[in-house]
């Protein structure tokens, strides 16, 4: 799925999004393509493309990587999944991802220095409180005074991916539980996701409009292109 564009297709692109009333360029997981996003984000800020450049990732990225980003990107949102490599290595396959994001998000936070630059997001796993409660204490004791953190509730029970991920949505009970947490830890600063169950908010890329709300316009589709 998808189609290789060059940097000038990306910067137009880019373009299309802004005339079309985006309020930034959002790069979507583009980790393990970062030296050719560079290069199309270069072409886009010289085409007159001036919006803000948003990273969003899951931060498993090396620090050489992020480097490569500093004069390109404007905002920082990353993931901060787990900090117990059991789950890392059971859920996501990567039992360094701990060690990894952990140092990507302080590196994110050196090059911008700005807590408004650095939105770190945190989607709570049914089940497994405690690794959501060890996130938030690392926040405290690492970030929050110089990024945000944004908590999500919107984890949502896929059939036949072939892990054993937890199978229904987060209880109400456990929402509380975390929001009791946030007093815990003194973390006023942020965004906390609403309880909301459902998937109709899941992507189909193979859509021309992947998204179901009224809200996405798409300007380019591989498909289409």
């Amino acid at each position: 799925m998808g189609k290789e564009v060059s940097a000038e297709s990306f910067a137009q692109i880019c373009a299309s999004l802004r005339d079309r009333g985006a309020e930034n360029i959002n790069i979507v997981t583009g980790s393990h393509a970062i030296p050719a996003i560079t290069e199309g984000l270069a072409a886009a800020k010289k085409a007159g493309v001036d919006i803000p450049v948003l990273w969003n990732s899951s931060a498993y990225e090396n620090i050489e990587a992020l480097e490569l980003l500093e004069d390109h990107v404007d905002i920082f949102l990353p993931d901060l999944k787990t900090l117990d490599s059991e789950i890392a290595a059971e859920f996501f396959n990567a039992p360094d991802y701990p060690a990894a994001a952990e140092a990507a998000v302080l590196k994110m936070i050196k090059m911008t220095q700005s807590k408004e630059k650095v939105v770190i997001r945190h989607l709570i796993l049914p089940g497994f409180l405690e690794s959501t409660h060890a996130v938030l204490r690392w926040f405290a004791d690492n970030a929050s005074d110089s990024a945000l953190l944004s908590l999500m509730t919107q984890y949502t029970p896929i059939q036949g991916r072939g892990r054993k991920m937890p199978n229904r949505y987060l209880s109400q009970n456990e929402y509380e539980t975390v929001l009791e947490w946030l007093y815990e830890f003194d973390i006023e600063d942020g965004f906390i996701q609403e309880l909301v169950t459902g998937n109709e908010w899941l992507p189909d890329f193979e859509r021309s409009n992947p998204f179901s709300s009224e809200l996405s316009v798409p300007v380019w589709h591989f498909k289409n292109s």
